[in-house]
């Protein structure tokens, strides 16, 4: 066998041996595959992250929802579209910064996002708003700045917005009222300014709205009595300067807690007994004023705090007697009158119980009754008239103990061996010396309804237990600590369900784990009307669970797909054996290989900052597979298709076919080009796809197609005319304007779309050169010296015969568009040419180079026609520019040094519209 045949055969041999390997590999993963919008979205989303501690380093490789990326959960199917899609994203304590991308609107099946405790700065991008499965936006805990986009209004599934501890601005968006469905309104501690919108009472949903430690003005709206479903309230820390709490609010039939602390409300306490379940009322630090209501509250209460105002009268009997109450706290107030001490002695309080009476600094002369209150009972009497009593001085000191329960520590000690290291004795063990490795989470009370919480411990253990479906024993709750707010953070431990047998793991097997932190993610466990809304702040894996999620130092490739991978090969060794047979496919080495170096020649040139490059699935996708139906014309370039991006942009898709007319070498020039030009009159680049042996360009969709179709409708002369002048601005703008300036070089009716507007718009800058520039002495060539490229009849006859193209070359090419505007006629027809001097008594000065004009020539001319049009015809033609014609003198030297090869009199700068375009450059 001869060198270059066994060459061959080895090339082709290791080509069959990737593509075998390739299609057991994707056997292995069952054919599964992620929408290739949302993979190239996630990729884009993980470029606008700081990833410090590398957690989404494998988002680097595989597939999504194949190779299992970090934080990237998907459904377990495929939906009609054949792919599989992104169901959540949880990157909750993750160390992020950086800012959060657009491109988080492209994932459109997504149903949680979570970003919560990072350090993400930047806005909330109003693209989320696209996203219309979402069901949970979770966001607090971060840096994140700016106001909230009203896009996000439009959500029809958000249950839940968590924007809680970030620094966004602005106010709330009146669009939020459309949010039907949203139960959650976690919007606290945040820098959130102006009016509470009224229209928020229309959210038939709503149960939580917590928008305390914000900048809010103006009054509090009464309408929000009419929320249906509102449980809690809490708007504490803002400045509704002299504003009363209105009276509708005692109508709140199903309100569990309301909190408007330190917000600058002046007026009287409304009459809240007729609120049923109220437990918790915090109106203190504010200038209210007049006689505390004397209708008895709710059963239920546990906090009154009305301290710091300027309430007067007396303490109403109606306090007594209220089974559940932890703290009243009336100080610093101007009441008068006498204490009863049935306040506590209508109480029977057990071991964990307290109650806290803080009557300070009022006017109180008397107490009523027993004045030898239980251990539990602390009451606070300094300040008032009544402490000139010597036998109340116990009750007039100074006391400086904690309002906060602190949790009693528990004997543990058990005679047992040492745990291994992550595995610990569960304290609630059914048997003894039962080593088990728990699940550690971090978890926040936001707004419980209590002030003491160990009272209410054994509640809550069978509550989270419960919610979880889990045994009572299985849970730990190492401890607890109030925090500012008041908010409850805890540390729980979950262990494993003792099973009486040998082969007790005593570990939680991996579907477990997954159940019980998706049960906190996705807020599966019931909110309690005692504990209120929770929050989940940490879910640490222990050792034994380590590989329950994927991490940074996780393999893309799963053990079956490397098993593929190595069965595979040894498929492929195998029919070495028949090496023979593989000359058949000899004859196509040589394409394969053409191939190959195109993809590669065209991989590695394509780096020009600010165009978007696209995969061929999101084309494909964009197209129905580049469905028939789709196509809306054809050249010698290609096919072009009618697309749908992702986001809904309508798209014109220009398709390479193999052996096209323009080559690698037009396709990139087209891409250089366009990413540097915008005018109104050219057409705008969307982006480009190189990949899979495919080139395409993906530009704005034009509705009215090309010149060549439009030229043969019934326009009027104004609308011809308007287009005209269009495409001769387009032009200007591209010899006078562009920097550098260029010559089109291939003008044509079919390279002039146009717009729904009627708007003309340049296209197809594939044969474009680069005008002239002066050399290392300041001289200016003339001309370009070039192999002629164009098309017969539009060709500048100079060009061809003389090589050398300049601005007038283009000139002529547009004069023979304007004729075939005109008449509707093409140059050439059955290989017939219309446009000859003869036929049309073209002027002179279109065949003679020097005689032609320029094209800021052209356009003064076509405005001045222009402004000479009936006010009628001009009126029902829409495009046509509003600026006003502009004086034209001569060239500036500095000018004419920009754009040498000006050959005009006249500057085109005086003429170009000026208008910047609305697509923002890419």
């Amino acid at each position: 066998m001869s060198s270059s045949k066994a060459s061959a055969c080895t090339a082709i041999l290791l080509l069959l041996l990737c593509l075998y390997c390739s299609s057991i590999l994707v056997g292995a993963q069952d054919d599964f595959i992620t929408n290739p919008v949302e993979v190239t979205a996630l990729r884009n989303i993980k470029k606008s992250l700081v990833d410090i501690n590398k957690n989404l380093s494998n988002w680097n490789r595989g597939d999504p929802c194949a190779s299992n990326w970090t934080g990237v959960l998907c459904f377990n199917t495929t939906q009609d579209d054949g792919y599989l899609h992104v169901r959540e994203l949880q990157l909750l304590n993750m160390n992020l910064t950086g800012t959060l991308s657009p491109e988080l609107g492209r994932l459109s099946y997504l149903q949680i996002l979570d970003f919560m405790w990072n350090n993400i700065s930047g806005s909330i991008p109003k693209e989320i708003g696209n996203i219309k499965s979402l069901e949970l936006l979770l966001l607090n805990g971060n840096q994140l700045t700016g106001s909230l986009p009203e896009e996000l209004g439009f959500l029809p599934k958000l249950d839940r917005i968590q924007i809680d501890q970030n620094h966004i601005s602005g106010p709330l968006p009146k669009s939020f009222a459309n949010l039907n469905k949203t139960k959650h309104f976690h919007m606290n501690n945040n820098s959130i300014s102006g009016q509470i919108p009224p229209e928020l009472s229309r959210l038939p949903m709503l149960v939580h709205l917590l928008l305390d430690n914000n900048n809010l003005t103006g009054y509090l709206p009464p309408e929000l009595s009419e929320l249906p479903n509102l449980l809690i309230l809490q708007l504490d820390n803002n400045n509704f300067a002299g504003k009363t709490i209105p009276d509708s609010y005692g109508n709140m039939s199903k309100l569990l807690k309301l909190s408007l602390r330190n917000c600058s409300l002046q007026g009287p306490i409304p009459d809240l007994s007729r609120i049923p379940n109220l437990g918790y009322l915090d109106l203190s630090s504010n200038q209210l004023s007049g006689p505390i209501p004397p209708n008895r509250l709710s059963l239920n209460i546990t906090t009154i705090n009305l301290s710091n105002n300027s309430l007067t009268g007396t303490i109403p009997a109606n306090f007594s007697g209220l089974p559940l109450l932890q703290r009243l706290l009336v100080a610093n107030n101007s009441l008068n009158g006498s204490i009863s001490s049935t306040l506590w002695q209508r109480r029977t309080f057990n071991a964990t119980e307290r109650l806290i009476l803080d009557f300070q600094n009022n006017e109180l002369s008397n107490i009523t009754g027993s004045l030898n209150p239980p251990s539990n009972v602390t009451v606070r009497l300094g300040g008032n008239p009544l402490c000139r009593n010597t036998n109340l001085v116990q009750f007039c000191g100074s006391q400086n103990e904690s309002d906060n329960d602190i949790p009693t520590p528990t004997n543990t000690t058990i005679n047992c061996p040492k745990c291994p290291t992550d595995y610990e004795y569960p304290p609630s063990s059914p048997v003894p010396c039962f080593c088990a490795a728990p699940l550690l989470v971090e978890y926040r009370l936001k707004s419980p309804g209590i002030s003491y919480f160990l009272p209410y411990k054994d509640m809550f253990e069978e509550y989270i237990t419960s919610g979880l479906k889990l045994h009572l024993y299985q849970l730990d709750l190492a401890s607890f600590q109030w925090q500012k707010g008041p908010r409850l953070k805890m540390d729980l431990k979950f262990f494993p369900v003792y099973l009486n047998n040998t082969d007790n793991p005593n570990v939680f097997n991996a579907s477990e784990v997954r159940r019980i932190r998706s049960m906190f993610t996705g807020w599966n466990i019931p909110d309690s009307d005692i504990f209120g809304p929770y929050e989940l702040l940490h879910f640490t894996l222990l050792d034994p669970y380590k590989d329950v999620f994927p991490t940074s130092s996780n393999s893309g490739l799963s053990k079956g797909a490397l098993a593929g991978i190595i069965l595979g090969a040894i498929a492929v060794a195998v029919t070495l054996s028949a090496i023979v047979s593989l000359f058949i496919v000899r004859a196509r080495l040589k394409d394969y290989h053409a191939i190959s170096k195109r993809r590669r020649s065209s991989t590695s040139s394509i780096k020009i900052d600010g165009v978007r490059s696209f995969t061929y699935g999101e084309m494909a996708l964009a197209t129905n597979n580049f469905d028939s139906s789709a196509q809306v014309g054809q050249g010698g370039y290609g096919k072009v298709y009618k697309g749908i991006l992702a986001d809904g942009m309508v798209v014109a898709i220009k398709r390479a076919q193999e052996g096209s007319l323009q080559g690698e070498k037009e396709f990139l020039t087209e891409i250089q080009f366009l990413s540097r030009l915008h005018h109104r009159n050219l057409v705008s680049l969307v982006g480009y796809c190189d990949e899979e042996c495919e080139q395409m360009l993906v530009y704005e969709f034009m509705e009215n197609g090309t010149l060549r179709v439009m030229s043969k409708d019934p326009l009027s002369f104004a609308m011809r005319l308007s287009i005209a002048l269009g495409s001769s601005r387009g032009i200007l703008y591209l010899h006078t304007e562009a920097d550098p300036p260029v010559f089109h070089r291939d003008i044509k009716a079919s390279n002039i779309l146009v717009d729904h507007k009627f708007m003309a718009k340049v296209a197809d800058f594939g044969l474009s050169r680069l005008a002239p520039v002066p050399d290392i002495e300041g001289v200016v060539p003339a001309h370009v010296s070039t192999v002629v490229k164009g098309t017969p009849g539009y060709l500048d006859p100079e060009y061809f015969l003389t090589h050398k193209l300049t601005d007038k070359s283009d000139v002529y090419s547009l004069g023979v568009v304007f004729l075939e505007l005109l008449t509707g006629m093409q140059p050439i027809s059955h290989g017939k040419k219309h446009c000859s001097r003869g036929k049309y008594r073209i002027p002179i000065g279109y065949d003679l180079l020097n005689a032609r004009p320029s094209m800021a020539e052209v356009v003064r001319e076509l405005e001045n026609i222009w402004h000479l049009m009936p006010e009628s015809d001009t009126k029902s033609t829409e495009i046509i520019t509003s600026e006003p014609v502009k004086e034209v003198s001569p060239p500036s030297s500095s000018n004419m040094l920009k754009n040498p090869y000006v050959s005009s009199d006249v500057s085109g700068s005086n003429l170009v519209s000026g208008v910047i375009p609305t697509v923002t450059p890419r």
